[in-house]
């Protein structure tokens, strides 16, 4: 008899807290992890070296006039056309880029 006495309030015990526990707030898991290093980038845009432009040194035509008489003379120099181009292309220069991560980095949730 002391047998099922012990089994039943043992049964007893195991209900009330199976009931305990699952009455409490399960709350929200918190996931950490260790430092998984440092991200660094660095991007150098290249140069562009121009020299000199030369587009023609902004003359035009060279007229001489003599000794003139009578009315005013008429002095037609022509016509003027300059042209100049340019044509510059930059090298985008070198890119490097490091994300090696941290060692012996834990991961654990509480």
């Amino acid at each position: 008899m002391n047998f099922a006495k012990g089994v039943f309030a043992g049964a007893v015990a195991a209900v009330l807290g199976a009931k305990t526990v699952l009455a409490q707030d399960e709350g929200d898991d918190i996931a950490s992890a260790g430092n998984g290093g440092v991200a660094t980038a660095d991007a150098n845009g290249g140069a562009a070296g121009i020299g000199d432009i030369n587009s023609g040194g902004n003359v035009g035509s060279a007229i001489a006039v003599g000794d003139t008489w009578g009315p005013d003379p008429d002095v037609y120099g022509g016509d003027i056309l300059n042209t100049t181009a340019l044509s510059v292309a930059v090298d985008g220069g070198t890119s490097i880029a490091d994300a090696t991560g941290g060692g012996n980095n834990l991961a654990f949730v509480s």
